[in-house]
């Protein structure tokens, strides 16, 4: 009992009087070596965070563009009047009309979303003028945080090779779903579906594939 005793106070003892075995801590070098390793970790996470981000607003943007021709096709199906609607209800041949005109020659960060009157002739193109609001011209979607519209392409039928094309014109006309395809670059076969490119300053893209049929995808 009294070696137990020794055993006990022996070691009180040695932790009042600062044994290394009780009283050791974290030396500079140990500190320094952790910190290092917390930031190249905490770096790494940062840098592929801003990676993840990055594809998920050009997800995001491309899901845009998409709703933005699946609305000028409801809006023509459900035969809405567009605001300027003096234009064409003395017209009772006028179909109700909607899409998206993109022109990256002229400007790669902004696309329109437009109405076809009679401005002079329903022609399934986007006749430009002011704005939003006045004439065709219903809304100007303007692209931010750097990324933009980098291509433009169609593909014909039994061919895996993109064409490049200068602008799109993508409409719809009541009654029909299926997409009307323009665009000023001549196409010399049939159009098997086009194609909108969009690209982030870090070069991570995102497709839009538009085919006649009306149906769109995102990639």
């Amino acid at each position: 009992m009294s070696r137990f005793l020794k055993n006990i106070r022996s070691r009180h003892s040695h932790r009042q009087a600062g044994h290394p075995e009780y009283s050791r801590g974290m030396s500079y070098i140990e500190l320094i070596v952790v910190l290092s390793i917390f930031s190249a970790m905490s770096a790494i996470v940062l840098f592929n965070y801003s990676d993840f981000q990055t594809k998920v607003d050009i997800k995001n943007l491309a899901s845009d563009i998409a709703l933005k021709v699946v609305e000028g096709q409801k809006s023509s199906l459900s035969g809405k009047l567009p605001p300027l609607a003096q234009q064409v209800l003395t017209d009772s041949t006028w179909k109700p009309s909607y899409g998206v005109y993109i022109n990256p020659t002229t400007d790669n960060k902004s696309f329109t979303y437009f109405v076809d009157l009679k401005n002079p002739v329903q022609n399934n193109f986007y006749d430009a003028s002011i704005c939003p609001g006045s004439g065709e011209c219903l809304d100007n979607i303007t692209i931010t945080k750097g990324n933009y519209i980098s291509r433009l392409d169609v593909f014909y039928q039994g061919s895996p090779t993109p064409n490049p094309i200068s602008d799109l014109t993508v409409s719809f006309v009541r009654p029909n779903s299926g997409a009307i395809i323009k665009s000023s670059t001549t196409f010399s076969s049939v159009v098997s579906f086009v194609q909108i490119t969009i690209t982030s300053p870090k070069l991570i893209s995102s497709v839009i594939k538009i085919y006649p049929s009306g149906r769109i995808q995102v990639n």
